[in-house]
C-alpha cells in the first residue's frame, strides 16, 4: 500500500517537503497550516487533494499513515506525541523537542509503537558527505583527533531583522545552537561514527534588543523585508556561540555559530585532521571534497558517483558534471526513511537520523547550554544521571 502523507505547516521547509516528495512520487494527501484558510489556499495553490482545519483533524484521518512535522519548535513535541498515539510514521524537522526531557518521551515513545522515525538532519545526504563518511569508515583519514569548523549566516545581522525563533516560547531557550549547531554536530558524529562526550560553550547575544514588526516576516526573507517597526524587545537567545568539544576517542573540537556574520548566507564547514590524512568540505560549494597530505600533492574530490563508495553511489541523483545541492538532500532523506517504512526496518547504509538521534542532539543542547550559563565543562552522559 502506498503511503498518503499529510504535511503540516506550510513555510518554506513545508513547501521544500512538498515538492521532495513529489520528486519521489509519494502523495501528498493533505495539509495544515496555522489556520483552515491558509491550509485551503496552500492545497489549492499546490493541487494537494485535502486540507484540514487542524492538527487534530490530520491524526484523526485514517488514510494517513505518515506525518510530516514542518511547524514551529514549540509545537514538535505536542504534535509527534499525538501523530505516534494515532499510528502515524513522523517525520519531524529539527530540533526535536524543546527539551531533552520532552526529546527522550518522544524516543521512547517511537519505540514502544515500532513506528519509524525521522528527525531532517538533511546534509548527512549530501552525495560527497556520504563519500567522505565511506571514505572515513575504510580508514583512508586514519584516526581523527582534531574536529572542527563553523556554521555562519547574516539573516538575523540587523537589529530590525525579525523571525518567530528569537522568541523562546516558540523557538527553545537556544537559538544558533539548536537551529544550525546541531546541524553540524549531527554532520561530523555521523561522518566519524564519534561521539561527543563533553562540551564547552560561550555564547554572545549581538543585539541585546530587536525591533519586532506588526507581523511576520519569512524565514531568510531578510533586506527583501522591510520591518519599520520601533517596538523594541529584550533579546534572550544568543546570536553566536563557540564550542569546544571532546569526542569518545580522546580527539578535540570546536565550532563557531553565528546568525550574524556579514555576507555567510550559509556557511557549514568542518575539517578532520586524522593521523593519515586532512579533509575539509564546504556547504556552499558542497560537490568539492578537499583531502591535504603531508607527503603528497593535496587532492580535490569533485561529485561523480564512478568515484564514489557504492553506498555513496547509491545516494548520489545524477551523474558526474551534474551539480547536487541543498534541495537533493531533503529527496534523498526522504527516500531512505520511506524504504524504511516500506521493509519495516532502517536501511544498512545511508541511515537517516531518528528520534533517537533527534534527542541526543537536545541532550548535546542541554549540556551546551548548562556549560554557557555555568562557565564549566559538561560531560553529556551526566544528563542521563541526573
Amino acid at each position: 500500500m502506498h503511503p498518503k502523507v499529510a504535511v503540516v505547516g506550510l513555510g518554506f521547509m513545508g513547501r521544500t517537503h512538498i515538492q521532495s516528495l513529489r520528486r519521489l512520487g509519494i502523495e501528498v494527501f493533505g495539509v495544515a497550516g496555522v489556520d483552515e484558510q491558509e491550509a485551503k489556499k496552500a492545497a489549492v495553490e499546490l493541487g494537494v487533494p485535502k486540507w484540514y482545519n487542524n492538527f487534530e483533524e490530520v491524526v484523526a484521518d485514517d488514510a494517513i499513515t505518515v506525518v510530516h512535522l514542518c511547524t514551529p519548535n514549540n509545537l514538535h513535541y505536542s504534535q509527534a506525541k499525538k501523530a505516534l498515539k494515532a499510528g502515524k510514521h513522523v517525520l519531524c524537522e529539527k530540533p526535536l523537542a524543546m527539551t531533552f526531557e520532552e526529546s527522550r518521551e518522544l524516543s521512547v515513545l517511537a519505540k514502544e509503537k515500532g513506528l519509524i522515525t525521522a528527525v531532517n538532519y538533511n546534509l548527512r545526504f549530501y552525495p560527497i558527505c556520504q563519500e567522505a563518511r565511506a571514505r572515513i569508515s575504510t580508514g583512508e583519514l586514519g584516526t581523527p583527533y582534531l574536529i572542527h569548523g563553523a556554521y555562519l549566516q547574516d539573516w538575523l545581522f540587523q537589529k530590525s531583522d525579525w523571525n518567530w525563533r528569537l522568541e523562546p516560547e516558540q523557538g527553545g531557550n537556544l537559538r544558533v545552537v539548536a537551529d544550525i549547531g546541531t546541524h553540524w554536530m549531527d554532520l561530523v558524529t555521523y561522518l566519524t561514527g564519534l561521539k561527543i562526550v563533553d562540551v564547552m560553550a560561550d555564547f554572545s547575544t549581538v543585539h541585546k534588543t530587536r525591533l519586532k514588526p506588526a507581523g511576520e516576516i519569512e524565514t531568510f526573507a531578510g533586506k527583501l523585508a522591510e520591518n519599520t517597526s520601533n517596538t523594541e524587545v529584550k533579546i534572550n537567545t544568543e546570536d553566536a556561540a563557540v564550542i569546544l568539544f571532546r569526542f569518545e576517542n580522546g580527539a578535540l573540537g570546536n565550532v563557531t555559530l553565528s546568525q550574524v556574520s556579514a555576507g555567510r548566507k550559509n556557511l557549514l564547514w568542518f575539517e578532520i585532521s586524522g593521523s593519515s590524512s586532512s579533509m575539509r568540505w564546504e556547504q556552499e560549494n558542497p560537490n568539492e571534497l578537499w583531502f591535504g597530505y603531508r607527503e603528497g600533492p593535496n587532492q580535490l574530490l569533485l561529485k561523480d558517483p564512478s568515484l564514489f563508495h557504492a553506498e555513496a553511489r547509491a545516494l548520489t541523483g545524477f551523474p558526474g558534471g551534474h551539480a547536487e545541492g541543498y534541495p537533493d538532500t531533503f529527496v534523498q532523506v526522504f527516500k531512505q526513511f520511506y524504504a524504511a517504512i516500506k521493509n519495516g526496518k532502517m536501511p544498512d547504509t545511508g541511515r537517516f537520523a531518528t528520534f533517537e538521534d533527534g534527542h541526543h542532539e537536545m541532550e548535546l543542547c542541554e549540556a551546551i547550554r548548562i556549560s554557557a550559563l555555568e562557565n564549566r565543562w559538561v560531560t553529556v552522559s551526566d544528563l542521563e544521571k541526573a
